[in-house]
């Protein structure tokens, strides 16, 4: 591949890879019912939290630092947590603040108060709605539904379009996205119609290694025979993924689940597997039937991030520029066990090799070997004390450039 073939993301998905963590909130009848997919049958009355607060969550997020948000607007069940005027399924119909309630512009409002990119997920697959199996008449009531939520709340940054259920339904992804793109060209869209954006292929979190940034054909963009053939033709495409995963077991609030919350390291390793592979984490919290994050859950989310910013908020040294030999001096030996690297990609993903070596008592050793950096590369190795660092790119498609290169000891 030479350079000037390589495929470059837009400026949508450079933004979308730079929030890198963010937290997903599933939240809705299934919080009230210890349940994870409704059938649509439940009644509205069964929406009833007695302390809602979005600002809890956004703050959370934000002090984990999350850099974005993804609610979801609309599950499985059918159910709207806002006034929608496409069904009487929805908040409207609830006790909750006496039917004149709006949860996704309490969401919103948070993310804006807190500085954080809003997404909303509304699941394409509705077992409520009576026209769900009238397709045509689904999509359009679908593409209303998506009218409503990016025009009402103010800047969207992510649409994440959930492919499970369905029941064969095959979706008019031209009108759905073209309305989304409509009302919200920025907003980078998950896994289908015409994605910004891939699914890893597991719900654990974990990215394999390499994670290109680029999909070589359809079958590996985890969207199957739902991509535009129009797009379908685009490939090699840029098409970098996101993982997802749970801090409990759950994507739902179940109240007897919490033994299952998971302990700092785990989500440590699961942000060194995602955001240390080059793909983004998206970190389901879900906010109880009080409407509020568990208590532990959000310890766990700030002592998750002490961990990191202990491990790698305070480099022993950086460098950035071409990165075909890029060296880190240090003023005196010091022990190091860990690379940070972040290839600056918006010309396309060039490096394709690399090696770090160390300086030790004088003499350049090998401390660790890889294919992709993308945009960001977490390397841990054998403890050594070294003097200077450097990294060599032993293979690439064109020149490599790198927006950031750190050195750390764990």
């Amino acid at each position: 591949m030479y350079d000037d073939q390589r495929p470059r993301p837009t400026d949508r998905q450079l933004r979308w890879q730079d929030y890198e963590l963010g937290m997903f909130c599933h939240f809705g009848p299934n919080t009230f019912r210890d349940q994870e997919w409704g059938e649509g049958d439940d009644p509205p009355e069964v929406f009833a939290p007695t302390d809602l607060d979005a600002r809890q969550w956004a703050a959370a997020a934000r002090a984990a630092g999350m850099r974005y948000l993804v609610f979801t607007t609309k599950h499985h069940d059918g159910f709207c947590l806002w006034p929608t005027g496409t069904t009487d399924y929805s908040v409207a119909a609830s006790p909750w603040r006496d039917g004149r309630g709006d949860v996704v512009a309490e969401v919103a409002d948070a993310c804006r108060e807190e500085g954080l990119a809003l997404g909303f997920y509304c699941s394409p697959w509705d077992r409520h709605e009576p026209c769900y199996d009238d397709a045509p008449a689904y999509d359009r009531h679908f593409a209303r539904q998506w009218t409503e939520l990016l025009t009402r709340y103010g800047d969207v940054a992510v649409v994440w379009l959930d492919g499970a259920g369905s029941k064969g339904h095959v979706y008019n992804w031209e009108l759905i996205i073209g309305t989304i793109r409509e009302h919200a060209p920025e907003a980078c869209i998950f896994a289908l119609g015409e994605p910004d954006f891939r699914w890893v292929g597991n719900e654990d979190g974990l990215a394999p290694y390499p994670c290109w940034n680029t999909v070589e054909a359809p079958a590996q963009s985890n969207s199957g025979d739902l991509l535009f053939e129009r797009y379908r033709e685009s490939f090699p495409h840029w098409l970098p993924a996101e993982c997802d995963a749970r801090i409990r077991a759950n994507w739902f609030w179940h109240p007897g689940d919490w033994g299952t919350l998971k302990s700092c390291e785990r989500l440590v390793d699961i942000y060194e597997c995602s955001v240390g592979r080059g793909a983004n984490l998206l970190l389901n919290v879900g906010p109880d039937d009080r409407g509020l994050l568990p208590e532990p859950d959000v310890d766990r989310l700030l002592e998750m991030r002490a961990e990191i910013d202990r491990r790698y908020g305070r480099p022993l040294g950086a460098a950035e520029g071409p990165a075909a030999d890029l060296t880190i001096t240090l003023d005196r030996p010091a022990p190091v066990n860990a690379m940070v690297a972040m290839e600056d990609l918006t010309a396309g993903e060039a490096v394709r090799g690399w090696r770090l070596l160390a300086r030790i008592a004088g003499r350049w050793q090998g401390v660790a070997v890889g294919s992709a950096l993308g945009h960001k590369h977490i390397a841990r190795f054998a403890t050594v004390v070294a003097d200077a660092v450097r990294l060599e790119v032993t293979r690439a498609d064109g020149d490599a450039l790198l927006r950031r290169l750190e050195i750390c000891y764990c």
